[in-house]
């Protein structure tokens, strides 16, 4: 009994192995191949789509940083010729003030006839560093500080009792700063200190 229905079943599985099964399934592992395929080919393209848009990123962050350098070099650049725009008209102005400093020299205050004139001229120059102290330019005036070859022009060097070594003791003509940048130095005479026995011998 047994022997016939195991030959029934084996007959029943072979008559439900069809070629049109067969041809199902093979038709089935045809989709599920195209599928893995489709899927790795999917796969690829995500891939190479975010590495393009990670370059693309790159790429727009170096562009903002560019721009942000072009921004600030050019503030800085208008800040500079904001500030250092009236360098060469305030060149053309410093005989004016030497000029009228050479008057007041020349005058004694305590003269009647020409107390006026002196004194005019003196209200005339103060007036003139004030308007020209506005737009940054400032007077530089050493006498007995240390000297500096940065905003010094030594005439010469002279001994001295009066001034320790290396300190301004005579200004010929005062300097000027531009937005603390050398207009012109001062030019002045420096301290060699006191005499040496060699000196005096």
């Amino acid at each position: 009994m047994s022997n016939e229905s195991n030959n029934t079943s084996k007959d029943q599985l072979e008559d439900a192995v069809t070629p049109e099964v067969v041809a199902g399934e093979a038709s089935l592992m045809d989709e599920l191949t195209q599928a893995t395929f489709r899927i790795e080919e999917l796969e690829q393209r995500l891939a190479e789509s975010e590495t393009a848009l990670a370059e693309r990123k790159d790429v727009e962050v170096r562009a903002a940083a560019d721009t942000q350098n072009i921004r600030t070099r050019a503030a800085k650049e208008v800040e500079q010729a904001r500030k250092f725009a009236l360098e060469k008209f305030a060149n053309e102005l410093l005989p004016v003030i030497d000029n009228l400093e050479r008057a007041l020299q020349g005058e004694n205050p305590e003269n009647e006839v020409t107390k006026a004139i002196y004194e005019g001229v003196e209200l005339t120059m103060k007036g003139f560093l004030t308007s020209v102290e506005k737009f940054g330019v400032s007077q530089l005036n050493p006498q007995g500080q240390a000297f500096n070859p940065d905003h010094h022009q030594a005439i010469g060097m002279q001994p001295s009792d009066e001034f320790p070594a290396n300190t301004v003791m005579m200004v010929m003509q005062k300097g000027y700063l531009l937005n603390d940048r050398l207009l012109r130095p001062a030019m002045v005479m420096v301290s060699q200190g006191g005499a040496s026995i060699d000196d005096i011998a």
